[in-house]
């Protein structure tokens, strides 16, 4: 399992790429925060590019989102399928995430 998380040039946030598990999930943690540690009020991770996420991966995301203030969000770029039915599943009512198909 390789996952590769890389700074966006157009915008704040990153781009990840591979799959979000167990191996990998360390280095998911550090992404996400690092985008909490950041100012901005909206922080992109494009998704893409990313094949997998296990609930664990799905889990530090929904931990990170509720680490930001009342007026920051996730918003997550074309992130893979599963991901988003794990998260209308277990966390359907999260204001901090934001899924974004473009």
């Amino acid at each position: 399992m390789r996952l590769t998380v890389s700074p966006l040039a157009e915008r704040q946030g990153v781009r990840a790429a591979g799959e979000v598990g167990l191996s990998t999930r360390q280095a998911w943690e550090r992404a996400l925060d690092g985008i909490v540690r950041q100012g901005e009020e909206v922080c992109h991770l494009e998704l893409s590019a990313v094949t997998f996420v296990d609930v664990a991966g799905a889990g530090a995301l929904v931990a990170a989102a509720r680490r930001l203030p009342r007026d920051r969000r996730l918003v997550l770029h074309r992130p893979p399928p599963a991901l988003c039915r794990t998260l209308e599943l277990f966390w359907p009512d999260l204001p901090a995430i934001e899924v974004s198909m473009s």
